[in-house]
Parts: structure tokens; sequence; C-alpha cells
């Protein structure tokens, strides 16, 4: 599989020591599985060190050549789970941005608690529909795809349902920069940011936000990162998004998370650092 994330590179590397150890206790050499299998020695090498991503069909015909049918469901689980671990983005909005921002309504619906560090943007159920409008249509320039932003933003302002309807529960974590970057010019960022003083106090909504000045020698900020309840991490990278659903992994995140909220200011404190922020954009002395 190719992909430029190291938890997806690490998960298959992971998959390929499982099936090796399959192999091992059944006392074959690769060539041995090769000539049950009717593949190439090479073929059984790559998939044990990670270079390439084994199919379900192929997960089946190794446990029947060693003799472990009882493993197969749980590997083909894993597999599965790798192959969606990182999607391009290409392939994710290849019908358009509209498609991409339905896709997650489900997991939206049924999250509880959403936990979000940002370093980049407000995040998308605190943004307005300028501030939406702006960032989508970026994406939709730079990618170079279909040209449905209304439709997309629709969706999303629509999503932000969530924030004021059900038992949703949301901690929001901001890098103080975030309030800095006038997304869409100074009247759409104003704009965001007295939104984000009006949702910060809602009871649904913790908002904490990391001063530029806070010491960041033990922690420094990293990649901006989402957690649905403790079941998966999302992360966005420049050429794709990457889920992680390894319990060991998302525990990571969710340590990352509570590290950072430690360094993170909230309530009037949190509520001086916006204000700040939107006296620097009146004096045009934003960065």
């Amino acid at each position: 599989m190719a992909s430029p994330s190291s938890s997806a590179r690490q998960a298959l590397e992971a998959l390929g020591s499982r099936l090796r150890e399959i192999r091992l206790d059944a006392r074959l050499s690769g060539r041995g599985l090769g000539e049950r299998t009717g593949w190439h020695s090479s073929k059984v090498s790559k998939i044990e060190y990670g270079r390439q991503t084994p199919t379900a069909d192929d997960i089946r015909a190794w446990c029947q050549a060693c003799d472990a049918v009882d493993r197969a469901d749980e590997l083909v689980a894993s597999v599965h789970a790798v192959k969606g671990m990182f999607v391009e983005w290409r392939r994710m909005e290849r019908a358009g941005l509209r498609p991409a921002q339905e896709s997650v309504l489900p997991l939206w619906e049924r999250t509880k608690r959403f936990r979000i560090y940002s370093s980049w943007l407000i995040p998308g159920p605190l943004q307005t529909r300028a501030y939406i409008t702006a960032v989508l249509s970026a994406i939709a320039a730079r990618r170079d795809v279909s040209n449905d932003v209304s439709a997309a933003v629709d969706v999303r302002v629509a999503k932000q349902h969530v924030v004021y309807a059900g038992d949703h529960r949301f901690a929001v974590l901001l890098e103080e920069s975030v309030l800095r970057y006038p997304i869409g010019g100074p009247d759409t960022m104003a704009g965001q940011l007295g939104h984000l003083l009006t949702v910060a106090s809602l009871p649904s909504v913790s908002l904490g936000i990391i001063p530029l000045g806070a010491d960041r020698s033990a922690l420094w900020p990293v990649e901006g990162f989402w957690l649905f309840d403790d079941d998966r991490a999302t992360v966005e990278l420049v050429s794709g998004h990457l889920t992680i659903t390894q319990p060991h992994e998302v525990a990571m995140y969710a340590g990352t998370f509570a590290d950072l909220a430690e360094q993170a200011v909230y309530g009037p404190t949190a509520r001086a650092l916006i204000t700040g922020a939107v006296a620097a954009l009146d004096s045009g002395q934003s960065s």
C-alpha cells in the first residue's frame, strides 16, 4: 500500500509479522508456503515485510496453507483496517467536496465525545458559513476538485447541528496562532472570532487555547487531530486523510490531547485571547 503515513506502514508491517509467525508455527519456509499457495516466494517475503498489502483471498490462502483457518477472519479484518487507514484526498474527493462532507455524517451522529486539537484552522463544528466557504474554496482550488463548494458548505453547516442538539460533547483545543490567521480576510475572520466567543459559552463545548507564550519544551505543537469517543483518531495530512483505530495508537492521541489540554487556558483568559485577536484585526496587526 502506497502511503506517506508511518502509522499505516507500521500497521502493515505488524500484520506481516503476524502472518510470518503463523508460517513459522506451521514449520514452513517462504518457498514452502509459496508452493502450497501457487505464489512466488518473493510475494511471501513482500507481505511479511509490509511491502505488499495482502488481499482477503491472500490471507485465507495463507491460513489454509498453514493449517490456521481459525485465524483467517481476524486477519482479514486487520487488513481491511490497514487499507482504510490512509485515503488520498484525490480518491476521497473524486466525486466532489459535497460527498466527502456527507461521508462523515454517520460518524458525527454516533459520536458522543469529540476531542479536537487544531494548530491550523478553527475546526469545522465551530466555523461560520463565511469561514467554511473560504476554507473549502481554497481546498477546491488547491486540489483541483469539481466546483461544488456551495453545496459542500451547506452540508458542513447542516452538520453543525450536533453542537446544539443531542448529548454530544466537544472539547476543543486551539493554538493561539489559529486565532491570528485571517482566513477569508479580516471581515470573515472577525465574524469567525465573534462566533467562537458565542459557541464557547455553550454547555456542549469546552474551548481551550494554548497561548503563544506557553512553554512548549515538553510538548510542542503537533499535527491537528480529532478523537471520536475512544474508538478512533483522524488526522488530515497534506496528501490525504488518516484514520487510526488501533487501540494503543488511539490511546497515544488521547494522552497527547490530555497533555496539550494542561497547556491551555480556559474561560475568561481564553476569551481575552480571542478578543485580543479581534483587536489585532481591527488595527491591521494580525499575522
